[in-house]
């Protein structure tokens, strides 16, 4: 019987690499606290902007705001999505320690990030030096730097400079996610066939969930937190953050 969703890796694979995700999506949510919340000082005079000018009630506000904060975690977290899919191909697996993934016949080394922005210098740096490491042990063998989102689709030598010294090798290269995904699998377009039909297999597994665990009901502890401090002080929930930002400010310990 053909897959339903994608050929390249079985259906048990692909959901089980969503349910992975979303169980980093639920911790993420779950683990977010008040002291996380006002590590930065928070801007209380925009909240009070987004509050009037989206026509949010506070709780819809301070949620909207953590999930914002939250979303720096899951950027990370879909990185390691599409290493898990890249780990379900035939002839290809992660490496617990060291690249991200090689082939097994030891042809093929890669570093997988999940957007072009997120290295720069001195990780550069790192990220080159262990790829070549990899070549150099492995005579015969390509090493590649992935983006999944990247500025262009891009399969060529990495070349670039750090405090003046250049660095580069014909068989360190730099590429782009749809071509990565191209060379582990086979196929042109098989990064393009995951985000056709990965909705339907999200939805599939959503479908095994109880509502009372989906995400969008399972509320953080900052929330929690704010609640129960309210609920001591009197205060709505922007006066408590403002309050515990700048109570050290000139009028603000009257909130």
């Amino acid at each position: 019987m053909p897959n339903k969703y994608v050929d390249f890796v079985s259906d048990e694979h692909l959901i089980s690499c969503i349910s992975e995700l979303y169980t980093k999506y639920l911790k993420a949510k779950a683990s977010y606290t008040k002291t996380d919340f006002n590590k930065n000082k928070v801007d209380v005079f925009k909240m009070l902007f987004d509050k009037k000018f989206n026509n949010l009630n506070d709780e819809d506000l301070i949620e909207k705001e953590i999930s914002r904060q939250v979303d720096r975690t899951i950027v990370n977290a879909i990185g390691d999505f599409h290493e898990n899919i890249l780990n379900g191909v035939h002839g290809y697996s992660k490496v617990p320690a060291g690249i991200d993934i090689k082939s097994e016949d030891n042809k093929v080394f890669i570093e997988l990030k999940n957007k072009h922005n997120t290295v720069k210098g001195e990780d550069n740096k790192s990220i080159f030096t262990k790829l070549k490491g990899e070549i150099n042990k492995n005579p015969g063998s390509k090493a590649y730097f992935a983006r999944i989102l990247d500025k262009k689709s891009t399969n060529k030598q990495w070349c670039f400079s750090h405090k003046k010294t250049e660095y580069t090798d014909k068989n360190v290269l730099i590429i782009s996610g749809d071509q990565l995904y191209k060379i582990i699998t086979g196929k042109d377009n098989s990064l393009f066939e995951l985000y056709q039909n990965l909705p339907q297999a999200i939805d599939d597994f959503l479908a095994t969930i109880p509502d009372d665990q989906k995400s969008d009901n399972v509320e953080s502890t900052a929330m929690k937190e704010f609640t129960a401090d309210i609920a001591k002080s009197n205060r709505s929930i922007i006066d408590e953050i403002t309050f515990s930002n700048y109570n050290y400010y000139l009028g603000f310990d009257k909130l």
